[in-house]
């Protein structure tokens, strides 16, 4: 809880020195943009905290979105499938390529940062190849289709500002992830390996399953979230959808509490992680400081969260070793 009630108050302190410095940033269309693309970027930092929970890492994040958003374009404005063909499909596809990587990662016990690795540049060379690296669009035949990526729902009594259609499936994926980490004993499996594998698997926990189990779901959210973007673009660029976002994802985990080290993880932390990077990426540009700035003052605020997390539980730590020792 102290992790959660830490990042949000740097998400308050950002939003309220923006608005102060910028009115413009508070306005509805500001509010409402910046809400749809925290529930977009939402959806796959949930993915990516299952599998860091678990003690591994997934670099693929980004071309797996990337391979989903082209195949999505492709297959429904060249192709001409039907959504409902196309959309399950490369759903599937998602679970596919996590349970590709969790067996990489099990069975043959390669390290999952080399895995993810591989999978980053093989998934972006096959969207590329697909589309002979050509962009892809949706044209005006499929508006109602992205909605479900810029739609608005409108708040009864309020007038000006409506919530973003993105924003409900991300409650919905967070609700699901809740009450799995924390209510269900799989959930628990799942933080008991990340704190110690071996010890988990003496216990009689079948650690391969849950750590298949936290790279499916990892993909498959990639996948939901490549379709997510690129309803919301209306215009993929195989060589671009997705590029540097397992970066944005694994820094909205790390921010909200999830560690490195596994073992720790909260599904409300890595949300308000997601928002902090969104609003500091759009206070960035509503300040009009240099865009070139954007990923050193980013790795900044993230560097100073970590270090400050690490100091407070080295802190912590120190007066419990006290405390236990006075008893003595």
């Amino acid at each position: 809880m102290k992790k959660i009630l830490g990042i949000l108050g740097l998400l308050i302190f950002v939003c309220v020195f923006t608005a102060i410095k910028s009115p413009s940033f508070l306005s509805a269309y500001n509010m409402e943009n910046t809400l749809r693309w925290t529930s977009l970027f939402g959806v796959i930092s949930i993915g990516v905290a299952f599998v860091i929970i678990t003690g591994g890492i997934d670099l693929s994040i980004g071309s797996v979105i990337g391979l989903s958003g082209t195949t999505l374009a492709y297959t429904l404005s060249v192709k001409g499938w039907s959504p409902y063909l196309v959309i399950p499909m490369i759903l599937i596809c998602s679970m596919c390529i996590g349970l590709f990587h969790g067996l990489l990662i099990t069975r043959l016990k390669l390290q999952p940062f080399v895995v993810t690795l591989c999978g980053l540049l093989l998934y972006r060379g096959i969207s590329r190849y697909i589309t002979n690296d050509q962009s892809q669009g949706f044209g005006s035949g499929f508006q109602g289709l992205r909605q479900l990526a810029v739609g608005k729902v409108a708040i009864p009594f309020v007038e000006g500002f409506m919530i973003p259609v993105p924003c409900f499936l991300l409650l919905g994926i967070a609700i699901v992830a809740g009450i799995f980490l924390n209510s269900t004993i799989y959930g628990r499996y799942l933080l008991a390996l990340g704190r110690n594998e071996m010890a988990a698997k003496y216990s009689g926990i079948q650690t391969e399953r849950m750590t298949l189990l936290a790279y499916v779901v990892c993909s498959t959210l990639a996948g939901l979230g490549g379709i997510l973007f690129a309803l919301d673009v209306n215009s993929v660029q195989p060589a671009g959808l997705g590029e540097f976002y397992e970066l944005y994802a694994i820094a909205a985990a790390v921010l909200g509490g999830c560690s490195l080290r596994g073992g720790e993880g909260s599904i409300l932390g890595v949300i308000i992680g997601a928002a902090v990077l969104r609003v500091l990426y759009n206070a960035i540009n509503i300040l009009r400081i240099p865009t070139h700035l954007e990923f050193a003052i980013i790795g900044s605020v993230i560097l100073a969260g970590v270090i400050v997390d690490e100091l407070v539980k080295r802190y912590a730590a120190r007066r419990r070793a006290i405390r236990s020792a006075s008893q003595e």
